[in-house]
């Protein structure tokens, strides 16, 4: 077996992670002790980027400090929510495949038969933004790129050990070590400094008020700076960062249809696509455990499945960023709430408008900014039930649920107004 390591451009990267989603509310190495702890305690190196977690093997060659060839990658190609490639690199072929923004596999390959043959099976899934292979392979639609120009350096993220002491306790001999020494050569001089000192007299309580003074200063002086600090932060308000509504609404359509795939002896009970994933709720009828894990995977590649039960799973998947821009609705909040009632009213659709008041601030100064909370239920899916708002600005589709009992969707939607 090779060496998971490569070098570009004189310095090493570590390959061959073995990459999972970060679950939630978890930290990146409480998450990797559990990985390693459950799958393989050979993996004692991890590395968090981007709400993901890659666990590294020793026997593979990598040690703390390496970056990571992958990382590198897809920070090179942030154009591509979805690619694969196959790079040639020290006599080897290093492969990377990235779907929806997670990385399900990182690995050097040795040959290059079976490099080519790894990369026609992970071609053959749909919807790859972008196939990168070598010109004489031949595949269709590949691009050419070389390792050096995609492995740059460009970021500080690196292996570290899952177990805190396997980094301290090294250090920490070399310090008694090194203690020691200098106590056997220097132990005379040391004892003459010491008795050879002379005892200085001073009056405890102007010393004492000498150390308030100084700490009083010390923090007035903090006080003053975070202050300042804190007002050169300016404010940032939600409607400076929204998406465009409809690429909003179709974003989460095609996530909810990509979690939502038909498994034998599972049903789909509901799916839900909010600001950063989309997840399916699957109850089971006659399948198994093993069924579902299998298909699944096949199915729906990268996502993480968590088994609440063992007749209830949910797949959940990182949605990829849209481009966000500055959106306000010009209408006061009364007119717009009005407006939106009548546009409800007009199509014959039940639904909650609620105008709330929502705090932002920078830490030292506050400012309320007008929100009109809308949630509803309809059988029109996202792009038609989202021109509904085609007259407004500062729209923001919050959530969408598709209930597959009762075949409707909900929607929850957020109108930012003057």
């Amino acid at each position: 077996m090779i060496k998971q390591i490569i070098t570009v451009h004189r310095k090493k990267f570590a390959t061959g992670l073995f990459w999972q989603p970060l679950s939630v509310g978890n930290t990146a190495l409480n998450y990797a002790k559990q990985l390693s702890k459950n799958i393989d305690k050979k993996y004692t190196l991890f590395i968090d980027y981007k709400s993901m977690v890659g666990l590294g093997n020793k026997s593979t060659g990598v040690y703390a400090g390496l970056p990571s060839a992958a990382v590198e990658i897809v920070e090179s190609l942030s154009e591509f929510v979805s690619f694969l490639g196959v790079f040639p690199v020290n006599g080897y072929f290093y492969l990377v495949a990235v779907r929806n923004g997670v990385i399900i596999r990182d690995i050097l390959i040795e040959t290059a038969e079976e490099a080519r043959k790894m990369y026609a099976e992970l071609s053959s899934i749909p919807d790859w933004g972008g196939l990168f292979a070598p010109a004489s392979w031949g595949m269709p639609r590949a691009q050419e790129k070389t390792i050096s120009e995609l492995v740059r350096s460009s970021t500080s993220v690196k292996l570290r050990p899952i177990d805190i002491f396997d980094s301290v306790w090294p250090s920490v001999i070399f310090f008694i070590v090194v203690l020691l020494v200098g106590l056997f050569l220097f132990h005379e001089k040391i004892l003459q400094v010491f008795t050879s000192k002379k005892t200085i007299q001073s009056n405890p309580e102007l010393v004492e008020k000498y150390k308030q003074n100084i700490e009083l200063k010390r923090r007035e002086l903090e006080q003053k700076k975070e202050i300042e600090k804190q007002k050169s932060i300016p404010i940032e308000y939600p409607y400076d960062f929204l998406p465009n509504v409809m690429e909003r609404a179709n974003l989460c359509y095609k996530a909810i249809a990509f979690v939502m795939q038909p498994i034998a002896g599972w049903n789909q009970t509901y799916a839900k696509c909010d600001k950063d994933f989309v997840s399916a709720t699957f109850s089971r009828s006659f399948g198994t455990l093993n069924d579902f894990y299998l298909n699944g995977a096949d199915l729906m590649p990268g996502a993480l499945v968590q088994q609440v039960s063992e007749n209830e799973i949910i797949v959940r998947v990182k949605l990829p960023q849209l481009k966000t821009y500055s959106s306000l609705d010009e209408r006061d909040v009364i007119s717009a709430t009005r407006d939106i009632t009548t546009g409800f009213q007009q199509i014959n659709i039940q639904s909650d408008i609620n105008p709330v008041v929502e705090s932002v601030t920078n830490g030292f100064e506050t400012e309320n900014i007008n929100v009109i909370e809308i949630s509803a239920a309809s059988k029109l899916v996202p792009a038609e039930f989202i021109k509904i708002f085609s007259d407004f600005q500062g729209v923001y589709m919050n959530s969408v649920v598709w209930n597959a009992n009762t075949r409707l969707w909900k929607y929850e939607v957020m109108v930012y107004t003057k």
